[in-house]
């Protein structure tokens, strides 16, 4: 049977908006729409908390999430990447439960948006392309593209980033060869084995499948402008 453990990271010490992860949304804790997006995707045999925080676990166990350990303090300052996080989690909970999941997924609460179907469908994607893993990621806007997007040398002459002479700019984004995206932040997904590589640890291997996932759903919270995005959308949110 294939074991998929969804990782929550929520450290505590969120400078731009105080207390973010446990702060009122709507109704409910921010941390409680990844939780609950999590629970109701019904593909993780285990879903856990990442916190250095008490009251962060405090508020994770009440909507039903595991806290098996608290994150040490040297893996929750402000540059801490995931990839220790997410080693920290596997290899605890390998040492101290037995337990060794098949893939794992970094669910950030900073995306509240987020859907269960979001998760179920991104899993399938993964099995179906017999990827090493899968990111959720939103179509970058026409005028954003790196098909406009210039890079001046350091004479103070420009040319298109893809190495092309502004002359040359295709002048409709309809006409752009292909849709180009970014990463949403909402979902990664990997064979965990991944995280262990002795060449090159890592949570994207060499095939990574790409899942698109409509703008509306992938406001992040970072900035208190941020927050005011997501009230709104989640009120016109229909599914």
């Amino acid at each position: 049977m294939v074991k998929i453990l969804g990782v929550i990271t929520a450290r505590g010490g969120s400078k731009g908006i105080p207390g973010k992860n446990i702060k009122d949304l709507c109704g409910l804790p921010l941390i409680a729409y990844t939780i609950k997006a999590a629970q109701e995707s019904g593909i993780f045999d285990r879903i856990i908390l990442s916190t250095d925080d008490p009251k962060i676990a405090e508020v994770a166990k009440k909507y039903g999430c595991e806290v098996p350990f608290m994150r040490p303090a040297e893996l929750a300052q402000d540059g801490t990447p995931h990839l220790p996080v997410m080693q920290h989690a596997i290899r605890w909970l390998r040492e101290n439960e037995s337990y060794n999941p098949d893939f794992a997924a970094i669910l950030q609460p900073t995306a509240p948006l987020r859907q269960p179907r979001h998760i179920k469908e991104a899993f399938d994607l993964l099995l179906k392309q017999g990827a090493d893993s899968v990111v959720a990621v939103m179509e970058i806007p026409g005028h954003y593209s790196p098909y406009w997007a210039v890079t001046c040398d350091e004479s103070g002459l420009g040319k298109l980033f893809i190495g092309d002479p502004i002359k040359k700019r295709i002048p409709r984004r309809q006409s752009f060869p292909q849709k180009t995206y970014s990463n949403s932040g909402i979902l990664y997904m990997f064979k965990t084995e991944l995280l262990f590589d002795k060449e090159e640890p890592n949570f994207y291997g060499d095939k990574v499948a790409i899942y698109p996932v409509d703008e509306k759903y992938c406001v992040n919270i970072d900035e208190p402008r941020d927050w005011e995005l997501a009230e709104k959308a989640l009120k016109n949110l229909d599914g």
